[in-house]
């Protein structure tokens, strides 16, 4: 049995700059037995000099492995399949996990035997240091059983650097050929593989650098593509392993929440998008190939109201949609975003 009780997995693409202060805060992570596995997916800069030095520096914590460019999806997939530990996390690079990061996540799954660990982090403007949003707080000390008629996996933050994954439940899981969204998708997975029990502590453990690149006005019509193409596999591996039936109205507003809500939206950023047309062909693959999108019980009228301002948001988007208006919706999120600064967070 290995004594490694937390593998960290980093990919690594450039960003020569920030690798150290990301590098300097895992090595000093408070928990002892960690393994930090960075995988050079490919860099053209002085990256890969940079993590062998901590390599050397480090020997008993940082593991090293360099493969030609994938993407960071295979960087990540190559990084869990060489974790040994207990429990498994995803740390991105240009951003700065707190040192007790590890153990306090560890520590929360350990008392309440969960497979999945989360805690709160913030986001922070790099060029400023101002801190633009703190989100993951607002459960408290808790924990839960993945439920499928719950909504709340629905819309449970599915951001992969705060949280910790029992490495058993996920080690078989690959992280899907193509940017955006994978983290969603892994989650989804590790729901449906068995994924059982959630545990939240509200601690800002984790701080996520927002970049001027951010996908939000880089995202276009292929990645978008890509996401219909993935989300059916996940339509797939639920029919394949016997849970589609049982699990096809959650499925569907999952997919309603990340391609018709999120990643459309982004779209909307694109000025080449004739965005009418878009979202005409959204809600035609909704209705080709997850039709529980219409009369699903997580936007009906009495599960929304109940719950407060963002779930009546959600269902007045989802009525957008169904009233073949979705466009209204793009237009009032983008007057919210570009003009009065509010981002609404789904």
């Amino acid at each position: 049995m290995s004594s490694i009780k937390v593998s960290i997995v980093v990919p690594i693409y450039n960003l020569e700059e920030y690798i150290p202060r990301c590098l300097d805060a895992l090595v000093n992570q408070t928990l002892e037995d960690i393994e930090i596995l960075c995988v050079n997916d490919g860099s053209k800069d002085s990256a890969p000099e940079i993590i062998e030095d901590y390599k050397k520096r480090y020997p008993n914590k940082v593991k090293t492995f360099h493969k030609e460019n994938g993407g960071e999806w295979s960087a990540r997939t190559y990084g869990l399949k060489q974790a040994t530990g207990e429990y498994v996390g995803f740390i991105d690079s240009d951003d700065i996990p707190e040192i007790t990061w590890a153990e306090k996540l560890y520590n929360a799954a350990k008392a309440n035997d969960a497979d999945i660990a989360f805690c709160g982090y913030d986001r922070v403007e790099l060029e400023t240091g101002k801190v633009v949003s703190t989100e993951m707080t607002q459960y408290g000390t808790m924990s839960k059983d993945v439920d499928w008629n719950d909504d709340f996996i629905v819309y449970a933050n599915p951001s992969l650097w705060n949280k910790l994954y029992r490495l058993e439940k996920v080690k078989h899981l690959e992280f899907l050929p193509f940017r955006g969204c994978n983290d969603a998708l892994f989650l989804i997975h590790s729901y449906l593989d068995g994924v059982q029990k959630l545990t939240f502590i509200p601690d800002v453990l984790y701080h996520y650098y927002l970049r001027s690149s951010s996908q939000i006005h880089s995202l276009n019509s292929k990645d978008i593509e890509n996401l219909k193409k993935y989300l059916i596999v996940t339509k797939e591996h639920a029919i394949s392993i016997g849970k589609y039936e049982e699990y096809k109205e959650t499925l569907a507003a999952m997919a309603f929440v990340h391609l018709g809500i999120s990643w459309a939206f982004m779209l909307s950023y694109d000025k080449s998008v004739k965005m009418n047309e878009a979202l005409k062909e959204i809600t035609k693959y909704f209705d080709d190939n997850f039709p529980e999108w219409r009369n699903s019980k997580h936007y009906s009228i009495s599960n929304c109201f109940k719950k407060g301002l963002k779930h009546i948001c959600i269902w007045g988007v989802h009525l957008f949609y169904k009233l073949r208006l979705p466009i209204v919706y793009i237009w009032v999120n983008r007057f919210l975003l570009d003009v009065l600064k509010k981002e609404v967070k789904w």
